[in-house]
């Protein structure tokens, strides 16, 4: 009965450890997505404005949001076509949406 019993309180010590191993083992990833907030067109820097105009010129600011850590994104449009670019605040282009 001894052994029985010693063999039984093993085997559980052997398959908790198991369950414990795989929890560990386990990741969980969590994106967050920035947050941007309207603002006026007026209130992007002007040297900002200057190295987003040097290079989309033809485009007109239709729109201006800015993040937390100073990117904007900004509608821009041209002949009705309205695209979505987002800058960082020194005005370099991250990604244009269409």
């Amino acid at each position: 009965m001894r052994k029985l019993v010693l063999t039984l309180a093993t085997m559980a010590s052997l398959t908790a450890s198991v369950i414990t191993a795989d929890d560990v083992n386990t990741m969980v990833s969590i994106f967050q997505e920035k947050q941007y907030k309207k603002i006026d067109i007026a209130a992007v820097p002007k040297e900002t404005l200057e190295n987003i105009k040097k290079n989309y010129g033809n485009y007109t600011i239709k729109e201006a949001y800015k993040a937390d850590d100073g990117e904007y994104k900004l509608v821009l449009t041209r002949d009705g076509v309205d695209l979505t670019a987002t800058f960082t605040s020194s005005g370099d282009l991250i990604k244009i949406v269409n």
